[in-house]
């Protein structure tokens, strides 16, 4: 069983049980990168050069994505490894808080880099009313999973640590970090910030990823434990992303008060919903938005093949050790949306 306090014997790697997730694991550490690697100071002249409302987005974007992480990271340490039996998962989490740490740095080293106010940027998540509504609302999902200790030998304390799973790896990294993510890789689209947008695209690489890591968890603990499938659990599921989106909406509002070349807030919540309707599909729902996609750009844009298309076919554009190379992830039958 995936899920559940690990004992003595669950410490032992050997035999593989979940090998998606020990493939996972030598991916990630096959996709390591640091951050100054990367020359930002080659942006400034793309910086000087931005309009006010240019810099405006930008620097919302850094007031979210700054805090996010160490967010992540939380709820990582607290509300998910030590609710997981399987030593393959331990170690590709491990990697994980490592890669939310090291994106934490290359934040950082974004705002040292650029003539941010950063007071004003960090006091934004306070201040602004739909930044802080995006707080609240992973805070009421990870509540009960970092403050208090979880029963998960039952069913509602396993029902529980996935809300907490569909609050923070789907709506978080999978819809809120993407449109941020391609919001800062429109600006490489049009020359502008491209060492940034270089950097954007190595931490889209390993949210990727993460993704892929809690979409299979979600649908292995499914798996094992039928009893979770009520009638009325999927329908929760479904709506704490569809909450997750309106949070994104209202914020992309104040993300762009008056619209950039060639972006507005419009164009940005299509996307939003474009890639929430993906995320429905990936958990077993059929799509509720029924968008298209106004970003098609981004397959080429980025190093990553179709990021919203990660999970239909394997990415070539990640290198992979030699045992697991062309071998398609694994998937569970099981599904939230299934009901089965």
């Amino acid at each position: 069983m995936l899920i559940g306090k690990a004992a003595p014997e669950d410490t032992s790697l050997h035999p593989i049980k979940y090998k998606w997730a020990y493939d996972l694991y030598n991916q990630a550490v096959r996709n390591t990168w640091f951050p100054h690697e990367i020359t930002l100071k080659e942006d400034l002249d793309d910086w000087k050069k931005m309009t006010d409302d240019e810099r405006h987005a930008v620097e919302f974007l850094m007031a979210f994505f700054n805090p996010a992480e160490l967010i992540v990271n939380r709820s990582i340490a607290l509300g998910i490894y030590p609710y997981l039996k399987s030593p393959e998962c331990h170690l590709y989490l491990a990697k994980q808080m490592w890669e939310e740490a090291n994106h934490c740095v290359a934040f950082e080293y974004v705002l040292e880099t650029f003539p941010f106010d950063r007071e004003k940027v960090f006091n934004h998540h306070l201040n602004v009313p739909s930044m802080k509504a995006k707080e609240d609302y992973i805070n009421n999902y990870m509540r009960r999973m970092t403050e208090t200790s979880l029963d998960v030998d039952t069913v509602e304390g396993k029902k529980d640590f996935i809300r907490n799973l569909v609050a923070t790896n789907i709506v978080m990294e999978g819809i809120w970090f993407y449109s941020g993510f391609m919001v800062v890789l429109s600006f490489r689209q049009r020359k502008q910030l491209r060492n940034f947008g270089s950097m954007i695209n190595w931490v889209l690489r390993d949210e990727s990823l993460h993704l892929q890591f809690g979409i299979n968890l979600i649908h292995n603990i499914l798996e094992e434990n039928q009893d979770l499938l009520s009638p009325e659990f999927p329908d929760e599921i479904r709506n704490i992303i569809i909450e997750g989106v309106n949070r994104e909406v209202d914020y992309n509002k104040d993300l762009f008060p008056n619209g950039i070349l060639g972006l507005n807030a419009d164009y940005v919540n299509q996307y939003v919903k474009y890639v929430a309707d993906r995320r429905l599909e990936e958990l077993g729902f059929p799509k509720y938005y029924n968008v298209t996609n106004p970003a098609k750009w981004m397959s080429t844009a980025t190093d990553v093949y179709e990021l919203v298309n990660f999970f239909e076919a394997q990415n070539t554009s990640y290198e992979v050790d030699s045992h697991s190379h062309g071998k398609k992830k694994e998937s569970a039958p099981a599904s939230v949306g299934s009901g089965e």
